[in-house]
């Protein structure tokens, strides 16, 4: 098991997120956002808006999932 918070993520909190593999936690932090988003929390909808603009250029969504991926992956086990 691996951990990294909502911020690592592009959130707006410390919340910690432990997962196995690097999608997992991914849809861990999502799920996270979402309910931020529907609590009208102002520090995560103005993360939600940066990943949404990110979101609007393939190439550049790519390039921030790989660098989050490699974060992850150094990461080892237990952190």
């Amino acid at each position: 098991m691996k951990m990294m918070t909502c911020k690592q993520l592009g959130g707006a909190c410390d919340l910690e997120f432990r997962a196995s593999n690097f999608e997992e936690i991914a849809e861990l932090s999502k799920k996270h956002g979402i309910e931020m988003y529907q609590k009208n929390d102002a520090q995560h909808v103005q993360a939600m808006k940066k990943m949404q603009s990110l979101m609007k250029d393939p190439e550049a969504m790519q390039l921030w999932f790989k660098s989050k991926k490699a974060e992850f992956e150094a990461f080892p086990d237990g952190n």
